[in-house]
């Protein structure tokens, strides 16, 4: 077992584990760590605990110290350093005709180096762009081509649940999310409704992928025969996950009606392979093939 802490470098960025050595730290100080970029001001957001020594990567590096007064005033001063260099970059990017979008400008703490994240179609050819940079800088320049969700997790905005954005507020990283979880959930499959302001399929399908696999195990398929806790037999016209609520349409004296039964009401046989058929039209089809396979292909490395 060894003892850690846990420091983010960002908002809802990554997670990384430094060791406390005999210092007070607790949740929400400001620390000073060295990493591979160099020297950087942290946030505690995992107070000191033992973990397993296979879940740390070595060499764990100490805490410098715990930021003081002046470390804080140097973190503000940067802020507003990366604003203006956010602003000439993007002049430098107009004066090369350069075909990409700037996101953000970053320094390192210890203003070893400028960091500037961008978007772009394909590959872009920065050579001269870093050396104009660097000319007024006076410092290592670093351009770093991103991915449409990096660039949502960074910019922030509202989710169309009228919430901040789950990967700008909490989700430390980009979880594998497919179709598959939208249908388990009911959800239309149409492309636009279950797309993200980025464009991919939305992360908080994942949420409660887990909850909605249990309960949608003990419910039969809409269109399945099922006999009932009173003797009935039927056929199935509707379910509700949640309310684990079972629609059926069953005989009584001739005539058809539609009963409403709890799951551990009715007795059918349990699918080992369900229908993962999906009732979409080609073109949504076609958009939503599209947006699983981009899923996950591009990762912001925070430090």
């Amino acid at each position: 077992m060894v003892k850690v802490i846990g420091v983010r470098f960002r908002t809802a960025g990554k997670i990384y584990f430094f060791d406390p050595l005999k210092f007070a730290i607790k949740k929400g100080d400001n620390v000073i760590v060295e990493t591979a970029r160099g020297i950087e001001f942290g946030t505690v957001v995992g107070a000191p605990k033992e973990v397993e020594d296979d879940k740390v990567i070595q060499p764990l590096k100490p805490v410098l110290r715990i930021a003081t007064e002046k470390d804080k005033e140097q973190e503000a001063a940067n802020k507003i350093k990366e604003k203006e260099a956010f602003k000439i970059c993007l002049e430098k990017i107009k004066k090369h005709k350069l075909e990409m979008k700037l996101i953000d400008a970053e320094y390192t703490f210890d203003n070893n180096k400028v960091l500037f994240y961008f978007t772009a179609d394909g590959r872009i050819d920065f050579r001269e762009l870093v050396k104009d940079l660097a000319a007024v800088f006076k410092t290592r320049i670093e351009l770093r081509q991103i991915g449409v969700r990096d660039e949502t997790k960074i910019l922030g905005g509202i989710g169309i649940c009228g919430r901040p954005l789950c990967c700008h507020t909490h989700l430390s990283e980009f979880v594998p999310v497919s179709i598959k979880m939208a249908k388990e959930q009911n959800l239309s499959l149409n492309p636009t409704k279950i797309s993200g302001v980025c464009g991919r399929l939305m992360c908080c399908l994942k949420h409660e992928e887990e909850t909605y696999e249990e309960l949608n195990r003990k419910l039969p398929d809409v269109g399945d025969f099922v006999t009932t806790d009173d003797g009935l037999k039927g056929e199935v016209q509707s379910v509700n996950v949640l309310r684990q609520i079972v629609k059926v349409i069953v005989e009584v004296n001739d005539e058809k009606e539609i009963h409403d039964y709890r799951a551990d009401q009715l007795k059918f046989k349990r699918k080992h392979n369900k229908n993962n058929k999906v009732d979409v039209s080609d073109a949504e089809l076609k958009e939503l093939e599209k947006l699983e396979k981009q899923e996950g292909k591009s990762k912001l490395n925070d430090n």
